[in-house]
């Protein structure tokens, strides 16, 4: 290669879902991928804790509320180099041009989910309000109505297995993006 030749930067991924049971969601993924693809893992939950990007505490849903344009001027320079999964709860607020693939891991059997959150000890309010965004695909279709369509994937988040198989599935990605 000679030395004018442009590399491309290696790809941003996004894994976003509803909470989870670890072990079968996105914080499983990515340490995975971190692991196998040597990727960069950037937890939004955790950099916006650790700086202190936090507006306020929501005393209904029993959570902070982010500072998403913090969060944003943090993270822009280190995606700009790539090679970054990014992990979060959430998509519509990350700019479009960042990410090559979303990710947005589902649970579709509410009993599994709602063990799940009953063993996090969501409140009653923050327990429905959950459901209700599974039930009615809020995350796959805020990921459908931020990015283009080719580059948003749902994947199956219930078990273990289906863990195995969504990791599976980002590495066939992954190389099918690098023989571009």
């Amino acid at each position: 290669m000679s030395s004018d030749e442009v590399v491309d930067p290696l790809p941003n991924i996004l894994i976003t879902e509803l909470p989870g049971t670890p072990g079968v969601g996105k914080s499983y993924l990515c340490q995975k991928l971190q692991e196998q693809l040597k990727f960069k893992w950037l937890d939004c939950s955790k950099i916006a804790k650790e700086n202190d990007f936090i507006e306020e505490y929501d005393e209904e849903y029993e959570c902070p509320i982010l500072d998403e344009d913090k969060l944003m001027d943090y993270m822009e320079p280190l995606m700009q180099k790539g090679g970054n999964i990014v992990e979060y709860h959430g998509c519509d607020f990350f700019p479009e041009r960042w990410f090559s693939a979303v990710f947005v891991v589902t649970c579709p059997n509410n009993t599994v989910l709602y063990d799940r959150l009953k063993d996090r000890n969501y409140n009653d309010k923050k327990l429905k309000s959950n459901i209700e965004c599974e039930i009615f695909g809020t995350i796959l279709e805020e990921a459908k109505d931020s990015y283009k369509s080719d580059i948003v994937f749902e994947l199956k988040g219930e078990t273990k297995q289906d863990a195995e198989q969504s990791l599976k599935t980002i590495k066939n990605w992954y190389k099918a993006w690098k023989r571009k």
